[in-house]
């Protein structure tokens, strides 16, 4: 699979699709950091490093939720709290349900808190470029707390459309997020360029979906090169 796209094999581009975290935005300390961070502030003393592991493990283990009609009641904060609790069990398996129900709070919060995620360098400049020439989203198997991140972060304004897996009632790589998001954008597949870094959940199930794409490969790559890729 190409860094980039064949721009002879499509007809013109008119969109592009990012995912979020990973292409967009990036937590500059790990997860772990701030979840012992979170401790702390409950009262809870947890090793970053741990949960760090816990996490990586946690989410694996949450199952692949089959598409629904229309957003999920809770904006998927059932789930984020299912996944916060064996990240707990794991690592502090004797912490009581009220001190897991004041961490999970406090955790949900703050990762919609100022300074806790961070743009990828050259996003501003790449959004810039693009945005008088394509029409840009983010389709993203994130949350409500996307838009108060990318408010904070002063990129919004350049997206007509975010699409959350939590709205949609969907998440990547089923197919049929891209399917939703596409028929609210009004712009065909193959007019539809997506931008991701997830060999699963954005490379193989955009492509399925009719969807051309750029792959992300960071460090190998950034979204400079989509910009040459498109011969801007």
């Amino acid at each position: 699979m190409t860094s980039g796209y064949n721009k002879k094999q499509r007809t013109v581009i008119k969109a592009i699709f990012f995912d979020a975290a990973g292409t967009l935005i990036r937590l500059p300390k790990s997860v772990g950091h701030h979840y012992a961070l979170v401790g702390k502030r409950v009262g809870l003393a947890l090793d970053a490093t741990a949960l760090d592991q816990a996490f990586l493990d946690s989410w694996k283990q949450m199952p692949m939720r089959s598409a629904i009609e229309g957003p999920r009641e809770d904006d998927d904060e059932g789930w984020w709290r299912e996944l916060v609790y064996q990240v707990i069990e794991q690592v502090a398996p004797s912490t009581r349900e009220l001190d897991r129900d004041a961490f999970f709070e406090v955790a949900y919060s703050h990762f919609a808190e100022a300074g806790v995620w961070d743009l990828y360098p050259e996003v501003i400049e790449i959004l810039e470029t693009l945005r008088p020439r394509f029409d840009l989203a983010v389709i993203s198997n994130f949350d409500g707390r996307l838009r108060m991140i990318f408010e904070r972060l002063g990129i919004s304004k350049f997206f007509s459309h975010v699409f959350l897996s939590s709205e949609l009632g969907a998440d990547k790589p089923d197919l049929e997020i891209y399917r939703r998001a596409l028929k609210l954008s009004g712009i065909a597949p193959n007019e539809t360029l997506h931008v991701g870094d997830d060999p699963v959940r954005d490379w193989e199930a955009a492509r399925t979906a009719g969807l051309d794409v750029f792959v992300l490969e960071r460090p190998k790559n950034s979204l400079r090169d989509l910009v040459a890729t498109l011969e801007l």
